[in-house]
């Protein structure tokens, strides 16, 4: 591969000058003009999130290949990718190398290569192979966005827009509008396309007429030709609104209201107090609200019926750590998460999604909000409000509590650790709580001695027990130091000094326990073991990155220390639970399937599955306030539940098997939702039989 990557680029510029030989130019008087290779053209391109530039792409495109250079930083961490594309006479990829390494780490060194009829690919899933019959594309597993161009100008060329995909699938190319953007290089025609079929979500992006591109577009994430830096509002909120519609077309097509009570039949009901399940039962629903639950024989003439063939139904799930975008709201609602506690996010983005998934137009989740408030420094987060001193971040709360629908405060890595005190102290005196991470240059003691009233991930925590005094956790550092946790003496005066602390005063944890699983074991090769149950259904991309390695692992030595750091997060959160420590149960990784699989994992501390029932329905509504409205499913409340085939008192991976989810006064077949995003259908959907004189 590199062998031609380096006479491809050699040849466009030498073939006609040094590599001539002088027996191969013809005797004649005249001389004839040699055509010289087109000069490098460079393309330059700004990363842009929360409307400031935090990183670059660069493309530079000499004959037929391009190399290209990507990396930003966001939160202290980012890619590092550097590219090379070599493309055929037809515009389609002939060679493609990528190396660098991903946002937490993991070492890229991918390539692929069509030589003789033959493609044949290495990346962190291990090598492949496949014969081209047809016109075929290559997708990188770790490409930059400049893909986008390759993929554009490609797929425009071909009749109707489509070719098959290496390692699978196909990809599809819709183009959605005309759009201007002006900048400093004068207005710039393009059109906006939606790219399918490399992953679960289209991906947006602008291109010119002949397919160049332009700009990468996402309602938060922007990647922009240099010198439009100025258009990034305008890209964010079309690709918001193409995101929109797409979206609230699934939902007008899925989400089905019914003109009638409902009922729901032959049942067993969780019953998260007596965290058992009940006989079987019908349950009855009207305008949202659960009106009966009764194992007695119920008459059910006037209601539309669904009978639960003797499954179970669940309360409505939640998950206490997310960020929530309006595209992974459908697919929570698709797994049953009807409720989610939202750790910070761009506040006037997320306002506008609970406004249209209160109107009905978007489907997705219950929302409760966290007010995020970081410290300006060059490693900031660039999320919520950002503050640059002690009065600011005062003030920062003061605003969250006026909005009046924040619950909590949650305070980030950059935040000067003395200022906390004094937001904690506004905070409890506005009504809210206040949780986050440990800010650099302190640990956890001096946080919950400041007022915490739940500290948010377990390495925050033990990042404390293992860290010299001046290092600096604003980095990969707060990561890529679990691997001393091994050494570490849980039983050791430090320890003890924290988790007494936390149980004397009461803080509560929110471990995120199984993105430390993915960030600690996952390998290359190998299937992570908390995508082992559902990645058959998933689309190729999804696969891919079942088999990718979050962390840089250089060594056994290294292996081994991740594995062992998570066996001791393991035996911390054990030692928390046995405490008495409130645990609430938290992905930070999108919710949806992942909450699946954070909600599995409890069992290794000692939960039993009732147990992690109760704990993620009625117990976390109860911590945030909302027992008396949702998280179990008894009269009077609203209807947040779903039906599953098995019993998840016996077995808690049936709760991954959905065949009905309702949200208050809206229902959800997950198996007419999954398709519309590339993924194989778990179960059937169920039979509605409407009332006598309905259709």
């Amino acid at each position: 591969m590199l062998d031609r990557v380096g006479c491809t680029a050699l040849g466009a510029l030498f073939l006609l000058g040094a590599c001539t030989h002088e027996a191969d130019v013809p005797e004649t008087d005249t001389v004839t003009e040699v055509t010289e290779a087109p000069a490098p053209e460079t393309e330059t391109f700004a990363v842009r999130l929360f409307d400031k530039t935090i990183g670059e792409l660069t493309a530079t495109t000499e004959g037929d290949t391009v190399t290209v250079d990507y990396e930003y930083r966001n939160n202290g961490r980012g890619p590092t990718l550097a590219e090379t594309i070599v493309l055929g006479e037809d515009g389609l990829p002939v060679g493609w190398t990528v190396d660098g390494a991903t946002t937490f780490g993991n070492e890229i060194h991918e390539t692929f290569a069509l030589e003789d009829g033959t493609a044949s690919w290495t990346d962190t899933t291990g090598p492949g192979t496949a014969e081209k019959t047809e016109p075929t594309v290559y997708i990188p597993q770790n490409g930059t966005p400049y893909a986008l161009a390759v993929y554009a100008k490609a797929l425009l060329a071909d009749a109707d827009n489509k070719l098959p995909a290496w390692p699978a699938g196909e990809l599809s190319l819709d183009a959605l509008e005309s759009v201007t953007v002006d900048g400093e290089g004068g207005p710039v025609e393009a059109t906006a396309y939606a790219l399918v079929g490399d992953d679960v979500d289209p991906t947006y992006f602008l291109a010119e007429a002949d397919g160049g591109l332009f700009a990468f577009i996402s309602p938060r994430f922007v990647i922009v030709r240099e010198g439009y830096e100025a258009a990034d509002t305008q890209l964010k909120d079309l690709a918001a609104r193409l995101s929109t519609e797409r979206l609230e077309t699934i939902q007008a097509e899925t989400a089905h209201k019914f003109d009638a009570p409902l009922a729901i039949t032959h049942v067993r009901v969780f019953d998260a107090e007596a965290k058992a399940l009940t006989e079987p039962s019908t349950v009855m629903v009207e305008d949202g609200v659960i009106t009966a639950v009764s194992a007695e024989d119920m008459d059910t003439s006037g209601a539309y019926v669904i009978d639960g063939q003797g499954g179970t139904l669940v309360p409505g799930l939640i998950d206490m750590h997310g960020h929530v975008s309006q595209d992974a709201a459908l697919k929570n609602i698709a797994a049953g998460v009807t409720t989610i506690r939202d750790m910070g996010n761009d506040n006037a983005v997320l306002s506008e999604l609970i406004a249209k998934i209160d109107a009905g137009t978007l489907a997705g989740p219950r929302i409760v909000r966290s007010g995020f408030i970081e410290g300006k420094s060059p490693f900031s987060s660039n999320n919520g409000i950002l503050v640059e001193s002690e009065e600011e971040a005062v003030a920062a709360v003061d605003w969250y509590a006026d909005q009046g629908d924040f619950f909590q405060i949650k305070v980030y890595n950059s935040m000067n650790p003395a200022w906390v005190p004094a937001i904690v102290k506004r905070a409890k005196e506005r009504g809210l709580r206040v949780t986050g991470h440990v800010p650099a240059f302190t640990d956890a003691d001096h946080m919950i001695e400041a007022g915490y009233d739940e500290m948010t991930h377990i390495n925050q925590v033990m990042l404390g027990w293992v860290l010299a005094q001046g290092e600096d956790t604003r980095t990969l550092l707060r990561l890529t130091a679990l691997q001393r946790l091994p050494g570490l003496d849980l039983d050791g005066p430090a320890v003890q000094h924290t988790l007494d602390l936390m149980a004397e005063k009461g803080v509560a944890i929110d471990p995120t326990y199984a993105i430390h699983e993915a960030l600690l074991l996952s390998r290359n090769g190998e299937t992570q073991a908390g995508m082992a149950d559902y990645v058959d259904h998933m689309p190729v991309a999804v696969q891919r990155q079942a088999k990718a390695a979050w962390s840089a692992i250089g060594s056994p030595e290294e292996d081994a220390a991740y594995k062992g750091a998570f066996d001791q997060i393991t035996d911390t959160i054990r030692r928390m639970k046995d405490r008495g420590i409130f645990i609430v149960f938290g992905t930070d990784l999108g919710g949806a399937l992942t909450l699946h699989r954070e909600l599995e994992l409890y069992q290794n501390v000692g939960f039993t599955p009732a147990e992690i029932l109760a704990r993620a329905t009625l117990e976390e509504a109860d911590y945030m306030g909302l027992g008396e409205e949702i998280g179990s499913i008894e009269p009077g409340k609203k209807a947040d539940f779903l039906l599953v085939p098995g019993n998840p008192v016996e077995d808690l991976k049936a709760i991954k098997t959905i065949r009905l989810v309702s949200k208050g006064d809206t229902v959800y077949f997950p198996s007419e939702i999954y398709p519309r995003f590339g993924i194989r259908p778990f179960t059937d959907v169920p039979d509605v039989r409407a009332p006598a004189g309905i259709e």
